[in-house]
């Protein structure tokens, strides 16, 4: 198996010590990635690709590579590709109708070359040639050299044929650890997910801080949303989760600021409380979900008032994004149905807040905020690595059974992300799948009371246990399915 990965167009514009780095360091991050999946799984560098090789075709070895470089930032696309010796023009036809004959099927297409090197024909003559000969000897509905159904993809670099099988698109961006790090302030809903993708993708190295208002559910709900970005889109490097715990910051402001100014002045305890942390952690920069005018808060006097809060860089991928663009995006990355089931809690809502807060006003209401509160919030924090979050949050639970091996009656509940359920469906002959996403479980809770005990199953076995624990908790007989 030969997969050929495209650079993001930005890298090759770059200057060649520059591109050179960020060509090896996207190399490196795709060693890293690949390696638990086969050891053997080979990724070499060349100055305008990188090629990805392992033993064998495996379909299901093919899906979870496609997956990885899929969610890779650096990758504009990849191409599963066919490498041969090159021939005259007739061998490269049979070699190419040899990939392409069953997919032609009742499809126009026509053939493209891409050729570097001395040969006795051209690239056009190859295209003529290939695609005659498909047209004759395949069911293919004709050719088209205009808005065709498919595109066949010929390679010819010197002596060697690719024949380009399935090309898929990456995220694009700039691979990680070429850019620098920043802090999102992750509340789990659209925007703030959307806005640490957008980074993620950019190459920026995203770490994530949660302000604890008051709810368990919505903190373990975001734990698992920030989980989810980094496992699907950033895991080549090691982040950190910080959770703040604010209740007392809002307990403070329900008492002694006014009414109208309660949000502005939220937004400026929570900048000043991620500046320290940022600092400790020496990353430069914030990161926010604000869009403009969204809500009362963003409006672009009250974004500048609150910024004045803080020296360090405010980052706002969605500033000029409308909430239906974004809420697009989040369904294309997989985080809509996080978003839409996350259990909020807030605990500063003004009744009439002010979309024009002036400084002076500001700064009289914080004279009556005790800082000192803000301050303990901030050294009381929790600090852990991503990859620690779930099986820490998992241990403070209720034990569950874990079975490896299933009695045949048993029922299994497949809690996966339906992307990952259709990339790699369940199957057990003698056990019934039920198919219920781990965010759509405290929904769709009640429906188990009955017809237990249930199984619930995901790919690492952790979020299947943080959530058996709590259905458990509530009185469910739920185990958990680790095959």
């Amino acid at each position: 198996m030969h997969i050929i990965v495209r650079l993001f167009s930005e890298i090759t514009i770059k200057s060649a010590p520059v591109r050179k780095r960020f060509i090896k360091q996207l190399r490196n991050n795709l060693r890293d990635l690949l390696r638990p999946i086969d050891a053997g799984i080979k990724v070499t560098r060349e100055w305008e690709k990188i090629d990805v090789m392992a033993d064998g075709d495996d379909p299901q070895l093919i899906q979870k590579i496609s997956q990885v470089l899929a969610c890779t930032p650096g990758i504009a696309h990849f191409s599963l590709v066919h490498q041969y010796p090159l021939g005259d023009q007739h061998d490269v036809f049979e070699k190419t109708m040899l990939h392409w004959k069953d997919a032609l099927a009742g499809k126009t297409f026509c053939v493209r070359v891409k050729r570097t090197g001395s040969h006795e024909f051209t690239s056009t003559d190859l295209e003529r040639y290939v695609g005659g000969g498909l047209n004759q000897h395949t069911e293919a509905a004709g050719v088209s050299l205009k808005n065709a159904d498919i595109t066949v993809q010929l390679e010819v670099k010197d002596n060697q044929l690719f024949v380009v099988e399935a090309r898929r698109q990456g995220m694009g961006g700039f691979p990680m650890g070429t850019q620098d790090s920043v802090l999102s302030l992750i509340s789990g809903g659209f925007d703030s997910t959307v806005s640490s993708y957008l980074t993620l993708k950019r190459g920026l190295r995203t770490h994530y801080c949660f302000f604890n208002l008051g709810g368990r559910e919505h903190e373990i709900g975001v734990k698992e949303v920030s989980f989810y970005l980094w496992n699907k889109f950033g895991s080549s490097h090691k982040v950190r989760f910080v959770t703040v715990p604010f209740e007392e910051v809002v307990g403070e402001i329900l008492k002694n600021v006014k009414n109208s100014h309660m949000g502005v002045i939220l937004k400026r305890m929570m900048l000043r409380a991620a500046e320290q942390v940022a600092d400790e952690m020496e990353i430069q920069a914030l990161v926010t979900g604000e869009s403009v005018a969204q809500v009362s808060s963003q409006t672009l006097t009250n974004l500048s008032v609150i910024d004045k809060v803080t020296d360090t860089l405010v980052l706002r991928p969605l500033i000029t994004m409308d909430k239906n663009d974004i809420i697009d995006i989040s369904r294309k990355i997989g985080t809509e149905e996080f978003a839409a089931a996350m259990p909020e809690y807030c605990g500063v809502i003004s009744k009439k807040p002010t979309t024009a807060a002036k400084m002076e006003d500001v700064l009289e209401q914080e004279e009556n905020f005790d800082f000192s509160v803000l301050e303990r919030a901030v050294s009381d924090r929790n600090v852990q690595t991503i990859d620690e979050i779930m099986a820490d949050t998992e241990q403070e639970s209720v034990e569950v059974e874990i079975l490896a091996q299933l009695p045949a009656a048993a029922k299994v509940i497949d809690i996966r992300h339906p992307d990952e359920v259709e990339q790699s469906p369940l199957k057990l002959p003698e056990q019934e799948v039920i198919c219920i996403p781990f965010y759509s479980l405290s929904t769709k809770a009640a429906s188990l009371k009955e017809g237990g005990p249930y199984y619930l199953y995901c790919d690492k076995g952790i979020m299947s246990r943080l959530h058996a624990s709590h259905l458990a908790d509530d009185g469910y007989a739920v185990g958990v399915y680790r095959p």
